[in-house]
């Protein structure tokens, strides 16, 4: 089994997420807690604008793509809640937490998927000028993202792309990725790791790496060609995961077979105890974050 890198705690109370650029206009994204984790209603339009935002101020922050995988492990795991309950951005990607948002009284709430939104970052990364880095993937993927990228964006400025190992990095590889980021031109590092390992290295990397991270999961799979995406229809149904589910069974049974079902349950008590409650005339807690 893979050892992860242990994820380390910040000093001091929880550092809130949904860092926000003198400026911008936006205000707060309507935001509701899944289980205990934090996910914004947020759109393609919406995101993509303020992870621009923060690229050209080269700002030091994560944005987590979120599927019901990401709400299990962190109701599972204190840590990972707090790793996605501190990220600046956490985007609903999967069709079960847009409808847990607008379950929760965010009506227009709409799903964000990442392959597509890194889709909509390189189209404005390459009309901006603004490099982009790759970091994650296996090697053959890498190469394969790469020619796939710049021949679909000849404009585009890829400034950096490694394939780390799979085992945790040393300290001294680590201090390496750290200091050749820090002195590229870097603006936007696109992380294409599976859930919770890309979460957790975007967590440890704040603030040491001068650039937006995004964890993307497939994403570089399906750019670049190595994996089929699910019809249009059945990404649209929140389907998307019986196509994923056949294509890799061996890999995704016990998440989707397990996680799934779970999910469902915890969060049909969590809207049954606020109905509940609200019935008592207890005070409902906040959903806002």
């Amino acid at each position: 089994m893979e050892r992860r890198e242990e994820i380390r705690p910040r000093p001091g109370p929880p550092v809130p997420g949904r860092l926000r650029l003198p400026g911008d206009g936006d205000g707060p994204l309507p935001s509701r807690q899944i289980l205990g984790m934090r996910v914004d209603a947020t759109s393609y339009a919406a995101a993509t604008r303020q992870i621009l935002a923060w690229a050209r101020a080269r700002q030091s922050c994560y944005v987590c793509v979120a599927s019901v995988n990401n709400v299990m492990h962190s109701r599972d795991r204190a840590p990972f809640r707090r790793v996605m309950n501190e990220a600046d951005l956490v985007i609903p990607d999967g069709m079960p937490l847009v409808w847990g948002l607008r379950a929760l009284g965010v009506p227009d709430a709409s799903r964000v998927r990442g392959t597509n939104l890194v889709e909509a970052l390189l189209d404005r990364l390459c009309t901006e000028g603004l490099p982009v880095g790759f970091y994650g993937g296996a090697p053959h993927v890498l190469e394969d993202l790469r020619r796939a990228v710049e021949a679909r964006w000849p404009g585009l400025k890829v400034a950096y792309a490694w394939s780390p190992p799979f085992r945790p990095l040393t300290p001294t590889e680590d201090e390496h990725v750290v200091a050749t980021l820090a002195d590229s031109p870097v603006t936007v590092l696109l992380v294409g790791m599976s859930t919770p390992k890309q979460d957790e290295w975007m967590y440890l990397h704040r603030d040491r790496i001068p650039a937006v991270m995004v964890g993307v999961g497939a994403a570089f799979d399906f750019l670049s060609g190595y994996k089929r995406q699910a019809p249009p229809f059945l990404q649209r149904t929140g389907l998307e995961w019986t196509f994923r589910l056949a294509t890799e069974p061996r890999r995704l049974a016990r998440r989707y077979l397990t996680q799934n079902p779970r999910f469902v349950v915890l969060f049909g008590s969590q809207l049954l105890k606020a109905q509940l409650d609200r019935r008592a005339g207890a005070p409902a807690p906040s959903q806002e974050t």
